[in-house]
């Protein structure tokens, strides 16, 4: 035999989290420049390749060089892909610490690869320090 309980209906102060607006988010979104879009994306990248290259605080902790290959090379494929779409001003930075990237990953590798077999260089072309 089952024991039943009884349950008082949800209100707003025990229902938990309200459940998101998704009409809101989309205009939300909507209104977000595309340029911006990228930019944050591509600083997401940087900042997730960089620890993964144990370039953050605690580094050796979080260092995993196959990880920060996977987001470089997914770093160089979005910055050359939108660069003429958002323009040299938003494109320069990014393509310099892209380049900063696969320089750190060159002296993070114990066996190095060679000059345009890095990590993104399949897009940007050998990286030389």
């Amino acid at each position: 035999m089952s024991e039943q309980t009884h349950q008082q209906p949800a209100t707003p102060e025990t229902a938990g989290p309200a459940q998101p607006d998704f009409e809101t988010m989309t205009r939300d979104i909507a209104e977000v420049p595309a340029v911006e879009v990228i930019t944050t994306v591509a600083v997401h990248l940087m900042s997730s390749a960089a620890v993964n290259l144990g370039l953050a605080e605690d580094g050796a902790d979080h260092k995993d060089l196959d990880e920060a290959r996977k987001l470089i090379h997914a770093l160089a494929g979005l910055v050359t892909a939108s660069a003429t779409e958002i323009g040299s001003y938003h494109a320069a930075p990014l393509r310099d610490g892209l380049k900063s990237l696969q320089l750190a990953f060159r002296e993070a590798s114990v066996v190095p690869d060679e000059p345009g077999e890095g990590p993104g260089e399949k897009y940007t072309g050998p990286v030389y320090g």
